[in-house]
């Protein structure tokens, strides 16, 4: 790869823009295109973690594009382990264009998406899952998702990953010395400490793969679906959740015919929140496939929040809605606890079921506070387990995780049924090279491709 260039920050009007640059030739393109304002520096001799200031001009006229603050990086200790300069620039997409543009016609070639991160990894600063938690940082929603990503960007998993990899190199090391002196008769020692290894090996990827449910939850949000009759005040709730109007509140009935769905933080816990058309019969073709959707979007769903108006009687349609809900983690909300409570029959029997009941409000608020404690009540501590910093926040990371549980539990079969150690050897060998696409040690160049065509331009 030669010298690469891209603008880092975020499209639009900002304080400040950053031109990132890296490669061999990376001080050489700068020099001609960088006026510092002492002129005694040499550009292609500044050391390594400084600043200097000065002037991005024009190559060609000599004028002065903008003034700016030019980061150093040499060699080795750099992102990308390159020589690499970043231009701070005043924001706005014009300036920072016209510094790129300055960069490219001097010898740089425009970065790809992820480019240089992806020189991090092929130069040996990062293995791949260090390098796939760049973008999950990046598009954290929550806290606990940012951390969960950084803790991997530290290379936990990579941790973990590694010490398994070791602990099956112990047991080829045991099984390769049966093979080649089978005069020893050591066989039957090497098959009983590979299966406790293998065991524990398998314990540990369990608990790796189990830890998807959590990560999932992060990167995703709790799938969160809103049902209730029509007019029971679930866009009202919507609403009120995000703050805004997002969802057409009207007393005429049907007017949700869809699902809403928008993502939003509830005291550190993610929901991916989903609103449904009004559960009712109707003759309406459009409303009726609504209504198919959110009875099936019920089983789905991480939880429910379902809504009741608590100033009528209850109606088929709403046991209907307590059947669904009878064996899912749920949450019911008495609505509309401003009106005079006349319908006690409702309240009652509504607050014997087996379901956290919260009387409430839209047009008051009564009640939201209450939901949100209950919320984080039966999430933060229960599903969502950081499990020691260590969280599978990837599909592709569980998919391949399983995968060698798998090839686990095949090699502890074979060492059972007493199968010969080279036939063992063989399962082993697959996990070690299934457990190496986690950190790029045994990769296709399709798969990097892939995994670095999902970054923004200029990371």
């Amino acid at each position: 790869m030669g010298t690469i260039a891209a603008i880092s920050t975020a499209t639009g009007t900002g304080g400040i823009g950053i031109i990132r640059m890296s490669g061999e030739e990376c001080f050489k393109i700068l020099k001609k295109i960088f006026v510092p304002v002492n002129k005694k520096v040499d550009v292609e001799q500044v050391e390594g973690y400084t600043i200097k200031y000065g002037y991005i001009i024009d190559f060609k006229t000599k004028e002065k594009i903008d003034e700016v603050l030019v980061s150093f990086f040499r060699a080795p200790k750099s992102y990308t382990t390159e020589n690499m300069c970043e231009i701070n620039s005043h924001g706005g997409i014009i300036v920072e264009r016209r510094i790129l543009e300055q960069c490219l016609l001097n010898g740089a070639e425009l970065a790809k998406p992820g480019e240089f991160t992806k020189k991090a990894f092929l130069n040996g600063r990062i293995d791949l899952s260090q390098a796939e938690s760049v973008i999950d940082i990046i598009n954290a929603k929550t806290d606990r998702e940012a951390e969960a990503s950084f803790n991997q960007l530290q290379g936990k998993l990579s941790k973990e990953i590694e010490s398994i990899r070791e602990e099956l190199l112990s047991i080829m090391a045991d099984i390769e010395a049966s093979i080649d002196y089978p005069e020893y008769d050591i066989e039957e020692t090497t098959y009983s400490k590979a299966e406790n290894l293998l065991n524990k090996i398998k314990e540990k990827l369990k608990l790796l793969e189990e830890s998807f449910n959590s990560g999932k939850i992060l990167k995703d949000g709790l799938k969160t679906v809103i049902i209730g009759k029509p007019n029971s005040g679930k866009s009202s709730l919507l609403n009120t959740i995000l703050d805004e109007d997002r969802a057409i509140v009207s007393e005429i009935e049907g007017t949700t015919r869809d699902t809403i769905e928008e993502f939003v933080n509830i005291k550190g816990i993610p929901l991916k929140i989903i609103d449904t058309a009004g559960i009712r019969n109707t003759d309406d073709f459009v409303e009726k496939i609504g209504v198919e959707k959110a009875i099936n979007l019920i089983d789905e769903a991480d939880l429910i929040i379902a809504i009741f108006d608590s100033s009528k009687k209850l109606e088929k349609e709403d046991f209907e809605i307590l059947n669904f809900i009878k064996n899912k983690k749920a949450i019911i909300l008495l609505n509309k606890s401003d009106l005079s409570q006349k319908n006690n029959e409702t309240i009652n029997y509504i607050s014997k079921i087996n379901k956290t009941v919260i009387k409430a409000s839209m047009k008051t608020k009564e009640g939201i506070e209450n939901l949100y404690d209950e919320i984080v009540s039966l999430f933060q501590n229960k599903e969502i387990n950081l499990n020691d910093g260590i969280v599978i926040t990837n599909i592709r990371h569980k998919n391949i995780i399983h995968k060698a549980i798998e090839y686990t539990q095949n090699a502890i079969v074979n060492i059972n049924d007493s199968m010969t150690v080279d036939i063992i050897a063989i399962y082993i060998k697959n996990i070690l090279e299934v457990l190496g696409e986690i950190t790029g040690d045994n990769v296709s160049e399709d798969i990097i491709n892939t995994i670095f065509s999902k970054f923004c331009l200029g990371k």
